[in-house]
């Protein structure tokens, strides 16, 4: 299915790096050989991972905002990316609803700045821009949301990214019809894995109360989200990435996520959660009137299974393994980027 071999000696381009996803992203693509540059903006505590996973050494580490498009030329002209994945944002629901405009200058003028640089430097010829399954018109219906469903995003933040989809599109259909780039974007579902300390995400919340000895507290036991290891759609995103660098017809939106009987209620991860961690430990449902957030969302992923021969490979039970695994090894004061190498030969291997 995936050559991984074609991205040795890439030189990549990830916004976002220092992030949870882009800190695991790093780790793959300086595993397999890449040139990787990444920009981002960096915070001590924010950005645990990417300090404990000791990738910085292997990669050109630029601190910017993808807001900031004088700097963003600056770096495009001097490294010559072949190949940009565009991570870079502001996802925290809540937050979104307390900072609307810093998410959608980050959200959406982030990404205009990002595909202007693209625009103007043709050695990049692959360009994915990652956004969420929250980007579609949420009716809340017991069926997998498809690439054609329109798109409508109710909260600041998942209205942002379906803006940041739109602003992909037309940059497409104005700038990238005929050229040599192939543009396409990535709707991911939700993620989980070792070392995402954010808040107001349910494993780390699961992960803060272990570790204090404290019951879980969760908010919306009944939320159904198609859950999947941080694993999953990375590797789907290279794919893509690689896919349309070797033949542009590939470009296109697809939806990633796990298979259609993965998508799980919020108490069944905790319950798995507090299954392999043992100790004791247990959780209380206390909804603590938060702003809303859609209780159903699930994502169809026909298109990209079908285009490219992909598929989920780890259960929800299994990516949960996963995560206590490494936040035992954390705690232990263990070696954090062999076990993460471990998972990742683990993953691509199984």
């Amino acid at each position: 299915m995936f050559d991984f071999s074609f991205y040795r000696g890439k030189k990549v381009l990830i916004t976002g790096h220092t992030g949870f996803k882009g800190s695991w992203l790093c780790c793959i693509l300086a595993n397999l050989g890449a040139e990787v540059i990444g920009y981002s903006l960096y915070d001590e505590e924010e950005n645990r991972l990417f300090d404990l996973c000791g990738v910085k050494n292997q990669i050109t580490h630029i601190v910017g905002d993808v807001r900031d498009l004088e700097h963003l030329k600056e770096v495009f002209a001097k490294y010559q990316p072949e190949i940009v994945i565009h991570l870079a944002a502001q996802p925290i629901v809540r937050i979104a609803y307390e900072k609307p405009v810093d998410t959608y200058t980050t959200n959406v003028i982030g990404t205009v700045n990002i595909l202007e640089c693209v625009r103007l430097n043709p050695c990049t010829k692959s360009f994915l821009n990652v956004t969420t399954d929250k980007v579609y018109e949420n009716k809340e219906w017991d069926k997998g949301y498809v690439e054609t469903d329109p798109l409508d995003g109710f909260d600041p933040y998942s209205n942002s990214k379906s803006c940041s989809e739109l602003v992909t599109h037309s940059y497409k259909k104005s700038f990238f019809a005929k050229g040599l780039t192939a543009i396409s974007t990535a709707r991911a579902g939700n993620v989980i894995g070792g070392g995402d300390f954010a808040k107001d995400r349910i494993i780390p919340d699961c992960v803060r109360a272990a570790m204090n000895n404290e019951p879980i507290v969760v908010r919306n036991p009944h939320s159904t989200r198609p859950y999947q290891h941080v694993l999953e759609p990375l590797c789907a995103y290279l794919l893509i990435a690689m896919k349309q660098y070797l033949d542009k017809s590939c470009e296109g939106y697809y939806n990633v996520g796990p298979d259609d009987g993965d998508s799980f209620e919020t108490c069944a991860i905790v319950d798995s959660f507090v299954k392999y961690w043992g100790n004791g430990l247990k959780w209380v449902d206390k909804n603590d009137g938060g702003p809303h957030e859609a209780s159903l969302l699930k994502l169809d992923c026909t298109k990209i299974k079908s285009a490219f021969g992909w598929k989920p490979k780890w259960t929800l039970d299994k990516a949960v393994q996963m995560v206590v695994d490494w936040t035992k090894c954390y705690i232990d004061g263990g070696n954090i980027r062999a076990l993460m190498d471990t998972q990742i030969e683990e993953y691509i291997n199984s």
